[in-house]
């Protein structure tokens, strides 16, 4: 055999490996890195992504899931750097209000409409298509990932970072019209069940349920087999709605799980054994919206829903207090959201999803 001809083997045995690492390397990280490159500043402190593939999540439910933010940002980074680096993930301390309502539409329709209120917030929208479970638009705020004072998700590095949201949610609907939202519940009373189940945090099970679940029956069936424990040291209630109208809130007393059915909620308990607790004087957002939806006779269009979540936005206030970080107005019949960031009513941002399974 000649030197020639030696060297033409060496050499595309050489592209061969190379290519075949290449190959390898890709099928791990390109789902993530395609996602990382997706991001879009669409307003100020609003941001979208999109992501499709492997979310993660079942090999978390698999581990057991996570007892506090700080273990299930063990998990994150591990997925992430798919076990080659952990950077480093301190999940941020926070409180926040907000508001929701779910009214049917005239055209036997269900919309839910749902203010998010804080004192700082940059909102990112991730839109996630898993190879397993159902599509989803979820949103978070990302100054709650803990990477640092004014972090945004700008630059490869931080947005490829912001993919942490696959595993973290504050709302979100998925493809068969289930939506569910996080709101302080009034008062501090923590949740932390213990009963050998697998185990997430608040934000973390709006992600797992819209995942895997297509109502609200289902979505109480899972949160029933699961151990809750409380994100940020607090109380908190699920607003929680499908595309049959059915709306519940769904609050935690004393570890057990208390449902109450109701189309609006806000920050105070509904449920019988804490009724009002958190209701301070002068709030009058959660009679305001049952009022509006009883004015209009039990239904609202598209513009009525729009105009009453909008009217109990919270305006920023005095000590650089944001108010509403964004409000969403969800469509659980032909599911789609859309979005208003910072009360820019003037600025929507609609979304829809496309799988529809039957």
């Amino acid at each position: 055999m000649t030197m020639k001809k030696i060297l033409k083997i060496v050499l595309w045995s050489l592209l061969a490996l190379v290519l075949l690492f290449g190959i390898a390397t890709w099928a791990k990280f390109g789902p993530l890195v395609k996602g990382a490159l997706s991001v879009e500043k669409l307003d100020e402190g609003l941001y979208y992504m999109e992501y499709k593939g492997d979310d993660g999540f079942d090999e978390l439910i698999a581990r057991g899931g996570g007892k506090t933010s700080g273990e299930l940002a063990d998990y994150v980074t591990a997925f992430l750097s798919k076990g080659y680096y952990q950077p480093s993930i301190t999940p941020a301390p926070a409180q926040y209000g907000c508001s929701a309502l779910t009214a049917p539409t005239p055209e036997n329709g269900v919309l839910m409409g749902r203010n998010f209120d804080f004192s700082s917030a940059t909102g990112l929208i991730l839109h996630t298509v898993p190879k397993r479970g159902y599509e989803t638009l979820t949103t978070f705020n990302v100054e709650f990932l803990g990477f640092g004072k004014d972090w945004l998700p700008e630059g490869f590095v931080n947005q490829y970072l912001a993919l942490s949201s696959l595993f973290f949610a504050l709302d979100g609907i998925n493809e068969k019209g289930l939506a569910v939202a996080d709101l302080m519940a009034g008062d501090d009373a923590v949740t932390h069940q213990e009963t050998g189940k697998p185990a997430l945090t608040t934000t973390s099970a709006i992600s797992y349920l819209l995942k895997n679940a297509a109502t609200v029956e289902e979505a109480l069936e899972l949160l029933r087999g699961i151990d809750m424990h409380s994100d940020i040291g607090s109380a908190h209630h699920y607003a929680i709605a499908d595309a049959s109208g059915k709306s519940v809130v769904v609050e935690y007393v004393n570890n057990e799980i208390v449902v109450v059915e109701s189309p609006a909620v806000t920050n105070h308990y509904l449920c019988e054994e804490k009724l009002n607790v958190g209701l301070y004087e002068g709030d009058r957002r959660y009679d305001f919206l049952r009022a509006k939806l009883a004015d209009a006779g039990g239904t609202m269009d598209l513009r009525q829903l729009t105009t009453a979540i909008a009217s109990v936005s919270q305006p920023p206030a005095q000590g650089d207090r944001l108010g509403t970080a964004w409000t969403m107005v969800m469509n659980l019949t032909d599911p789609a959201v859309t979005y208003y960031s910072r009360r820019h009513f003037d600025k929507p941002f609609r979304f829809e999803l496309e799988r529809k399974n039957p």
